[in-house]
């Protein structure tokens, strides 16, 4: 049995009931054998024992009180899973589907998506089962405040820099950064990232990720001697990152002519491409209804319920950007049925396992450890900012996420290329995250 088959062997036994951080890991783990068997030393320093365990994890109770005036009780928690080459830095994610599970693998995940971005930031993740649909904004409020009341004493610029997920967008990180200042009784302005303008976000922050996912598809676009005017493109979701990826893409020639949400999905013919339908998804994100069939009944396109985009119709490019294993094997059999060429994953772990393997043998995939970074790389920029008290401009930020993002699509290339499987973007993207966090670990001596 291989190193790397036994570390994963080990670890399905300890872990059996943790579905998502199993699949994560797994995955992960069999893409670096080849890469890990010609580099005997992290064997020898037992590395993938060390890198595949969270230093640090936090759970603790949240109480808080309903507009009823009735205690409500939600669960939450924070993974801060390596700290190698800086602090930890992830998300927060207020969804009811929260569980260890899922924020282990998310963490697992970030840790080699920021050494992808060559900031230093650690990875991290965290959240709670709280269900923000239907919530008032006074009660979203008081979970907040509930929150980070807990968390503050686990966080901080030099620590632990956590920032928006699902569930969590402006409004979340503004109650939750005015509790930490509360508590701490300073300004740690660096302390959160996605924040208000007014109080020391970056511009930019809230189309980055879905910018980011674009410029990374355009690198990819470019090895074929293609670029993206006239592609279609289907895309899931109708949050934040999907918003980021239908302007940006608009602004590329491409036509954006799906959405999705949990009631089903949407096919506008016409494109995903106007300031109105754009400014709708911001107003339907924020109305707490998660009901697509909204945008529908808005444009009088087409809905259909309970159904994903990549069933539907015909698309050159897939861009599942909702949630983890939103695509399954035979979501990616039709993709390549209709003639899909590219599937980049903007959600983390958008494929299942099944789908994962068969995208990645017969399309051009690319996972969301690369595709997605775009997020947190802009959240690094938001700590330099804030750290040496500068404000960059709009254009100044898209530069540096453009460069950041070709600079991703190289690693990868460059490490699929070395163990010679050039072109897979899953194994380059692992190897190339792996590689900088593994030799920082063994820099720092057994920790």
């Amino acid at each position: 049995m291989s190193y790397v088959s036994s570390v994963i062997e080990s670890l399905q036994a300890r872990y059996p009931w943790e579905k998502e951080f199993l699949q994560a890991s797994t995955e992960v783990l069999e893409s670096l054998e080849e890469f890990v068997e010609r580099n005997p030393k992290y064997k020898q320093a037992r590395i993938l024992e060390r890198i595949i365990e969270p230093e640090r994890v936090v759970m603790f109770r949240v109480c808080w009180l309903d507009d009823k005036g009735e205690v409500q009780v939600n669960r939450g928690y924070r993974v801060q899973f390596n700290s190698a080459i800086g602090p930890y830095k992830g998300g927060l994610r207020f969804h009811p589907s929260v569980t260890l599970s899922m924020l282990k693998f998310l963490a697992f995940e970030q840790t080699f998506k920021n050494a992808l971005t060559t900031l230093p930031m650690g990875g991290g993740k965290g959240g709670s089962d709280f269900n923000p649909t239907g919530k008032s904004d006074t009660e979203i409020m008081r979970f907040c405040q509930s929150f980070m009341t807990e968390l503050y004493r686990h966080i901080g610029p030099h620590l632990d820099v956590p920032a928006g997920d699902v569930g969590v967008g402006g409004r979340e990180v503004g109650f939750l950064y005015g509790q930490y200042k509360r508590i701490v009784n300073r300004f740690d302005a660096a302390t959160l990232t996605g924040k208000g303008l007014t109080f020391g976000g970056s511009i930019l922050r809230p189309e980055a990720t879905g910018y980011g996912a674009v410029y990374f598809v355009v690198e990819m676009l470019k090895t074929k001697g293609e670029n993206l005017k006239g592609k279609t493109v289907g895309i899931s979701g109708f949050g934040n990152v999907s918003w980021g990826v239908a302007k940006k893409a608009t602004e590329l020639g491409a036509k954006v002519i799906t959405l999705s949400g949990p009631d089903g999905c949407v096919v506008d013919p016409n494109g995903v491409a106007t300031e109105e339908k754009w400014d709708y998804m911001l107003e339907m994100r924020a109305s707490g209804r998660d009901i697509v069939k909204d945008y529908a009944d808005k444009f009088g396109v087409k809905f259909y319920p309970k159904a994903r985009p990549w069933d539907i119709i015909p698309m050159d490019i897939a861009m599942p950007s909702a949630f983890q294993n939103e695509v399954s094997f035979e979501n990616v059999q039709n993709l390549i049925k209709n003639g899909c060429k590219i599937l980049a994953e903007v959600s983390n772990m958008g494929c299942t396992a099944e789908a994962f393997k068969l995208a990645n043998e017969k399309m051009m995939y690319a996972p969301g450890k690369a595709v997605n970074a775009g997020g947190v790389a802009v959240s690094g920029l938001e700590m330099s900012q804030n750290s040496e008290r500068l404000s960059w401009s709009a254009e100044e930020v898209d530069e540096k996420l453009k460069w950041i993002m070709s600079n991703i699509h190289l690693q990868c290339l460059a490490a699929a290329e070395a163990v010679g499987d050039p072109g897979n973007y899953a194994k380059g993207a692992n190897i190339a995250g792996f590689k900088k966090v593994a030799e920082a670990m063994l820099a720092q001596g057994v920790v």
